[in-house]
């Protein structure tokens, strides 16, 4: 999953940063980071987000 695509599914769930980092259990930096290429999410918390992004369909 790169920056793109977790910036596409919390879009998609009509979040904010700070509201999609709040239902991951992250802060609002390290989804910034995620969506600016700066970290990858962990094996954790990619799942939590396809967890949230199956939800959504």
């Amino acid at each position: 999953m790169n920056s793109h695509d977790v910036k596409k599914i919390r879009l998609s769930l009509h979040l904010t940063q700070e509201e999609f980092a709040h239902c991951l259990g992250v802060t609002l930096c390290t989804v910034s980071r995620w969506e600016n290429n700066r970290s990858s999410p962990s094996r954790l918390a990619l799942k939590q987000i396809q967890r949230l992004s199956k939800k959504d369909e």
